[in-house]
């Protein structure tokens, strides 16, 4: 029986033995090569997805080659790591910010060693003079009145001041332009001219946290510990190092609260001349008029008698029935001076140098003046 099937099948026109033999033809023509070639191409890299080779590797030595590709991808990715998210003395309110106010105005940190000797850390005073609470103004009323009050008692009362054009300082401290800052300059004969001298002011002023100055104190001598840093801080004195330049935080924050449109007082000497010799006027004053976004007004001020008020040699008691003369004199007008120092780019530095000098050269006239009123008096 098989093998009368077997002879059927070898007959030329049997069906089963045509299928049989296109079979076997198309194996050999190598039917399945394009469904093999296709899924293997799922697992082995396509000829123009490979890398062209390099030939500083041998081809033993491609693995090296993978691993420093790898390194470089890991690094790559450790320098898109998102920000770190700001600190809480960082997070300002934009809207009472200034402008920024030059290529260098990123404040040095005072823990770097500088040269200047820190008694007290001071970094925490600013973020808190930067953007005052409702409770730093409650204790500041508090603070800014006591000391006006006594500063009042002391020069009005226990002895002879008298101020030669008064009202044209009281009308720009309260009735200048909104928004438009007051900077007042004068010289720094004793340790009380601030805030002895604004005992002249009418209460409505001197006692008032919002309308009494701004003004600069040293670090090393008011704000030496916790509790002297806390009542100078809440009488609105600002923390000076003196010695690290005009590029710090103390006048960073001058030409902030310049910006609000608030009263700065600068002693521009830079210290007390007990010598009561000319000398040069340090450049943050001129930074803090010329970086202002709103030119502001500048007023200088001269006064004798206040180093025989409160003596600059111990037992440092505050004396009585003593001359004082204060002598407020004429605004400075230099705002197309200003102007036009920006208009022709003038470097940072050398506009505020030439707005310093504008101011020496006023003050040598208001002293001459002054010392002329003071000798005069009876």
């Amino acid at each position: 029986m098989l093998m009368v099937v077997c002879s059927n099948l070898r007959r030329p026109g049997h069906v089963g033995a045509a299928s049989a033999a296109r079979n076997i033809n198309w194996l050999i023509s190598g039917g399945y090569t394009p469904p093999i070639r296709a899924l293997a191409r799922q697992y082995v890299q396509a000829p123009e997805a490979r890398p062209v080779p390099d030939e500083r590797f041998p081809g033993s030595q491609q693995d090296r080659k993978d691993i420093a590709t790898q390194t470089e991808r890991c690094s790559q990715s450790k320098d898109l790591r998102p920000p770190s998210p700001p600190s809480p003395s960082q997070k300002l309110n934009s809207s009472t910010l200034p402008p920024p106010m030059s290529d260098r105005n990123a404040d040095p940190p005072l823990d770097v060693a500088t040269g200047v000797a820190m008694p007290y850390n001071i970094d925490w005073i600013f973020p808190r003079l930067r953007n005052p609470s409702k409770f730093w103004y409650v204790v500041s009323q508090f603070v800014v009145s006591a000391v006006g009050i006594f500063s009042k008692v002391v020069l009005m009362f226990l002895n002879k001041p008298r101020v030669y054009n008064k009202e044209r300082l009281i009308q720009l401290i309260s009735k200048r332009p909104q928004g438009v800052p007051l900077v007042t300059v004068s010289n720094h004969y004793s340790c009380f001219d601030d805030p002895g001298l604004w005992g002249c002011l009418p209460l409505g002023i001197v006692c008032n946290t919002y309308k009494i100055r701004w003004s600069m104190a040293a670090h090393d001598i008011c704000f030496t510990n916790k509790l002297h840093s806390l009542f100078f801080m809440y009488g609105k004195c600002i923390p000076v190092v003196r010695g690290i330049g005009v590029y710090q935080n103390a006048i960073n924050l001058c030409i902030e609260k310049a910006a609000l449109g608030h009263w700065i007082h600068v002693f521009p000497e830079g210290k007390v001349n007990m010598e009561k010799e000319e000398l040069r006027l340090k450049w943050g004053v001129g930074r803090i008029i010329y970086e202002s976004p709103k030119i502001p007004i500048i007023l200088p001020m001269w006064h004798e008698g206040m180093d025989e008020l409160l003596p600059n040699v111990e037992p440092y008691v505050i004396q009585r029935h003593k001359k004082v003369t204060l002598n407020v004199g004429q605004p400075l007008d230099l705002n197309d001076f200003i102007l036009d120092l920006k208009k022709r780019q003038v470097p940072e530095p050398t506009a505020r140098k030439l707005i310093t000098d504008k101011i020496q050269e006023a003050f040598r006239d208001l002293r001459a003046e002054t010392e002329k009123l003071h000798r005069e008096r009876n």
